[in-house]
């Protein structure tokens, strides 16, 4: 396993990243290995400042560059502050989220032009980038129910209808196809521990010693 581990959960809102992030979190520190579970935006103190921020359902006439601009900066935060540092560290970082939720939301569903927002994403991240991004697959109506049942306030990407999520459903299958080496597609339909045993008999393949246990101090 690489001395540093970068694993990012995808996905419609609804299609269950939050959860299977936390499974596997706790799974993998269940083997002794040194986790950091973490969502974007947000993860440090800054970087939750501008998520309550761009997520604030009362800001309606936020222009989209602004949004771009906004997750960028949340994320530059992030990465610089904890995720960088935690993977020189030879953690394992889990997030909930990262530089395909940009492209999927942002250029897919807002439409704003694609090389622009990957250019953002570079400017955020430099040479951060992902090991394995694991999209999670999931009909829109089943994620409309999802979201629906949990109740809840809701921020201002889900206040902006379903059209946005189809878009960032199109989007995401077009990313995962376009990074094939580094890309997981799983079906979010089933339950919860079916994903996450899916998903981490496909980590376990991928690298080998990922779950053998480990007594490694901090």
């Amino acid at each position: 396993m690489p001395k540093g581990l970068f694993i990012v959960f995808e996905g419609v809102d609804g299609s269950g990243t939050t959860t299977q992030a936390k499974i596997l979190a706790t799974a993998l520190e269940g083997r002794g290995r040194k986790v950091v579970l973490t969502r974007e935006p947000g993860g440090t103190p800054v970087a939750e400042q501008i998520r309550q921020l761009v997520l604030d359902p009362a800001l309606r006439d936020m222009k989209y560059r602004t949004e771009l601009l906004l997750f960028a900066a949340s994320r530059a935060q992030h990465v610089e502050e904890l995720i960088a540092p935690s993977l020189a560290a030879g953690k394992v970082v889990i997030c909930d989220r990262f530089t395909a939720s940009t492209l999927a939301y942002q250029a897919y569903g807002r439409g704003l032009d694609t090389d622009l927002a990957e250019q953002v994403n570079s400017l955020a991240v430099g040479s951060c980038k992902p090991d394995l991004t694991i999209f999670l697959s999931l009909p829109l109506e089943e994620a409309l129910r999802r979201r629906q049942s949990r109740g809840g306030a809701t921020d201002r990407l889900e206040d902006a209808g379903e059209r946005l999520q189809a878009l960032v459903a199109k989007g995401y299958e077009e990313i995962a196809r376009s990074q094939p080496d580094a890309s997981m597609v799983v079906d979010a339909r089933p339950e919860p521990d079916v994903i996450a045993n899916r998903i981490q008999q496909s980590l376990s393949e991928r690298w080998s010693d990922l779950y053998k246990a480990s007594n490694t101090e901090e």
